[in-house]
C-alpha cells in the first residue's frame, strides 16, 4: 500500500492493486480540542495548508460549513485551528470538512512503464515482482563478478607462494641471453605444479610476479599466503553457495536493506476503512424554504410567502395536497406542487418511523377512509395521488408524526345527513401502518364536516434498535456491529472513555467516537453502578471504585478517575455483582486470583478516588470474569 509524507489516513479499499482507474481516499487527521474547536494535525498528499484553508474557507462562504475562524499555527507540525460558530456540532463539521473541503481527496494511481520496449499500466504487484527479479538478476550478476574476480586472486596468490616457496624466483638470477628466456625458464619452472592451478599461466601472470621486489622469504610470508588462500577459498565457497541459493541471497539483501534504512523512516500514513460521508445528512441548513400554501408553490424565492424551514441546497423537499398529491422536489427557487398544499417537510429516504395520518373522502363515492403510512422511496418531481384516485377527492385530516405517533380525533358528520350519531371519536392507533398506495380503511359512508385533533397519543412502532459500529465509530440502526438494545425518544446513551471520562449523549446518528479509546457503551441507566479500575502513575498502583452517575448534562466528559498525566482506566464495567480476574508472573511465578469487587469496596461518590487493589507490576493482566447464566427464562432476553 502506498505512504505519503505528508502523513494523515488513507482507505485503500478502492486502490485495486494499483492499476489504473482505482483510486485511494487520503484524509487530514481532524481532532475535537473542545466543544467549539477543531484541529487538523495534518493534512492529504498533494495538498498545502494554503490550499487546504482556503477550501474551508470556500465551503463555509458556500454554507456548507459553519466556521467561525481558521487559524494556521503551523510550524514543524501541521497545526491548523478551526473555531466553530455557535450551536454548531463539531462531530458534523468533521464529517463535512471531509465531504466539502480538500480534507479528503481522493488519489488515482496511473503507473506506465516501459517493458520490452513497449509502455504498459501496470499493477503494483506487477512492478514489485518485476523490480525484485530486476534486482535478483543484478545481484546474480553482482556474485558472478565477484567469484570471478576471487578466483583471479586465488589464482595469483597461489602462482606467488609457488614462485616463493619453489624458489622459481631464481631464475632472475641465472644468466639468460634474453628476457624473453628468463621469463620462458620461469613459465617452464611452473609446469610441475599447473595441475593444481585453475587456469593456464599467462604471460601476464609471469611478468607481474617479476615486478614483486625479491628479498629473503620467511616462512612466515609462505604461512600468510596459505591463510590468504585459505580465505579466498572460504569466500569462493560462500558465494557459490549464494549463487545456488540466490533468492534465499536475495531475501536477505532486502532485509539488510530494512535493518540498515528502516529507522526513521516507519509508515507515516495510517491504514483504516472510511464510512461513507453523505453530503446530504451534513450539509447545513441555511437556506430559507418558504410556501405559498393556496397557490401551491415552495421555493427559496418565495420571501414574501410563509417561512416554512431552513434546508440545504442537497436536500429534497415532500410536500402533500389537500387534492391527496404527494410530491418531492429539489430545492430551488420557485416550483409548483399543487393547490391548497398540507404540509412541506425535508425528505429523508428509507425514513422508516416517520408516519403519515390521513383521512380523505373519495370523490366518486363520497367514503371516507383512513390510512397510516410510510415515504420510504419516491421518484423525484413525480406526482403520487394517495387517494383511490377520483376526481374531486380530498382530505379532511392529515398530520406527520416522527416516531409514529397516533393521535384521537373527533369527527363531525354533515348535519343533514341521515346517520344516527353524527359525532364521534376515531382512534387512529387502531389502523395497521401500510404502503402509501393502499386505500385504508372505512371511517364513515356518511359526508364528513370536519376532523378535529383531540389528544395526542403514543408511538405504535417498535422502540428504536440501536448499534454501535466499532469500525467506524458510528451508531447506526442497519444492524452494524454491536447490539445496543432498544431506544424510545427519552432514552441516553453512556460512553465511557480510556483516559477515565464518561459522557452522557443523545440517539444522533451523526455523532462519531474514537473506537481505540471507547471501553465501554450502553443504554444509559442512571441506577446502574459502574465499577472501575485505573491505574494511578504517582502511586504505581492499582485503585477500584464503585459509583453512581450524578450528572445528567448531555455531550460533557466528565473524569470519574484520579486526575494526573499517565492515568488511565484499566477496566469497567456495569454488570451488578462483577469479578475480576488477576493474573500476575509468569511461567512457574505465575499468580492468580479472582476478586468479588463487592466485598472490597462500597458504592462512593463519582468524584471519590477509590480504594487500592494492587501495586503496579508491569506482568499484571486483568479482565471481567463472564456471567455464568442458567435457568434463565429466554423471554428475558432478545
Amino acid at each position: 500500500m502506498p505512504d505519503f509524507q505528508t502523513g494523515g489516513t488513507m482507505d485503500p479499499s478502492g486502490y485495486n492493486d494499483g492499476v489504473r482507474g482505482g483510486k485511494i481516499r487520503v484524509r487530514a487527521i481532524i481532532e475535537e480540542l473542545d466543544k467549539k474547536t477543531l484541529v487538523i494535525r495534518s493534512v492529504p498528499y498533494g495538498v498545502t495548508t494554503t490550499q487546504l484553508m482556503e477550501s474551508i474557507v470556500k465551503a463555509n462562504d458556500q454554507g456548507k460549513i459553519k466556521v467561525k475562524k481558521v487559524n494556521d499555527h503551523t510550524a514543524a507540525e501541521v497545526e491548523i485551528i478551526i473555531e466553530l460558530a455557535p450551536g454548531i456540532s463539531p462531530d458534523i463539521t468533521i464529517d463535512a470538512l471531509y465531504a466539502f473541503t480538500d480534507c479528503e481527496v481522493s488519489i488515482s494511481p496511473n503507473a506506465c512503464v516501459i517493458v520490452q520496449n513497449k509502455p504498459r499500466f501496470l499493477k503494483v504487484s506487477e512492478l514489485l515482482k518485476t523490480a525484485t527479479y530486476n534486482t535478483k538478476d543484478l545481484l546474480k550478476k553482482e556474485l558472478e563478478i565477484k567469484l570471478a574476480e576471487l578466483h583471479e586472486k586465488w589464482h595469483y596468490t597461489s602462482l606467488e607462494k609457488i614462485f616463493f616457496e619453489e624458489k622459481i624466483y631464481k631464475e632472475l638470477e641465472k644468466k639468460h641471453e634474453t628476457w624473453d628466456k628468463v621469463l620462458e625458464a620461469i613459465d617452464k619452472a611452473f609446469t610441475p605444479f599447473k595441475k593444481v592451478l585453475k587456469r593456464e599461466i599467462t604471460r601476464e601472470d609471469i611478468i607481474k610476479l617479476t615486478e614483486k621486489p625479491v628479498r629473503r622469504i620467511y616462512k612466515l610470508d609462505i604461512d600468510e599466503l596459505n591463510d590468504q588462500i585459505k580465505g579466498l577459498e572460504n569466500d569462493i565457497k560462500q558465494v557459490k553457495h549464494d549463487l545456488a541459493n540466490l533468492t534465499d541471497f536475495a531475501v536477505a539483501y532486502y532485509e539488510n536493506l530494512l535493518k540498515k534504512f528502516g529507522k526513521g523512516r516507519e509508515r507515516k500514513t495510517a491504514i483504516r476503512q472510511f464510512d461513507v460521508i453523505e453530503a446530504k445528512s451534513v450539509a447545513i441548513a441555511n437556506i430559507k424554504l418558504y410556501a405559498n400554501f393556496a397557490d401551491g408553490f415552495i421555493g427559496t424565492g418565495l420571501k414574501k410567502d410563509e417561512l416554512v424551514a431552513e434546508v440545504s441546497d442537497l436536500d429534497d423537499i415532500i410536500a402533500f395536497t389537500k387534492g391527496g398529491i404527494m410530491k418531492v422536489v429539489k430545492v430551488s427557487d420557485k416550483v409548483f406542487i399543487g393547490k391548497d398544499i398540507l404540509h412541506v417537510a425535508v425528505f429523508m429516504k428509507n425514513d422508516e418511523r416517520t408516519t403519515y395520518n390521513m383521512i380523505y373522502a373519495d370523490g366518486k363515492t363520497g367514503i371516507s377512509y383512513a390510512k397510516r403510512f410510510n415515504v420510504t422511496g419516491i421518484t423525484r418531481d413525480k406526482e403520487y395521488d394517495l387517494t383511490k384516485g377520483s376526481e374531486k377527492s380530498k382530505v379532511h385530516y392529515f398530520t406527520s408524526n416522527a416516531n409514529g405517533e397516533a393521535e384521537v380525533v373527533k369527527i363531525l358528520l354533515s348535519p343533514n345527513c341521515s346517520a344516527r350519531i353524527k359525532e364521534f371519536d376515531f382512534y387512529f392507533e387502531e389502523q395497521d401502518i401500510k404502503g402509501r398506495g393502499s386505500i385504508g380503511n372505512q371511517v364513515t359512508k356518511y359526508p364528513i364536516k370536519s376532523v378535529k385533533f383531540k389528544e395526542a397519543g403514543n408511538s405504535t412502532l417498535d422502540a428504536k434498535k440501536l448499534w454501535f459500529d466499532n469500525k467506524f465509530g458510528r451508531l447506526n440502526s442497519d444492524e452494524k456491529g454491536e447490539y445496543l438494545g432498544k431506544f424510545e425518544a427519552e432514552d441516553r446513551l453512556l460512553v465511557i472513555y480510556s483516559d477515565g471520562n464518561y459522557e452522557i449523549t443523545d440517539q444522533e446518528l451523526t455523532q462519531r467516537f474514537e473506537t481505540d479509546k471507547v471501553l465501554l457503551i450502553e443504554k444509559f441507566d442512571p441506577e446502574k453502578i459502574i465499577t472501575a479500575v485505573y491505574f494511578d502513575k504517582e502511586k504505581l498502583q492499582y485503585s477500584v471504585k464503585r459509583f453512581k452517575i450524578e450528572t445528567s448534562t448531555l455531550h460533557n466528559k466528565f473524569l470519574f478517575i484520579k486526575e494526573g498525566e499517565g492515568n488511565y482506566l484499566e477496566a469497567v464495567t456495569t454488570d451488578e455483582e462483577p469479578i475480576l480476574a488477576m493474573q500476575s508472573g509468569r511461567g512457574a511465578q505465575v499468580r492468580k486470583a479472582k476478586i468479588k469487587i463487592v466485598k472490597v469496596v462500597d458504592v462512593m461518590g463519582w468524584k471519590a478516588l477509590g480504594n487500592k487493589l494492587a501495586d503496579f507490576n508491569k506482568s499484571i493482566e486483568m479482565q471481567w470474569e463472564p456471567k455464568v447464566l442458567n435457568n434463565l427464562q429466554p423471554e428475558l432476553f432478545e
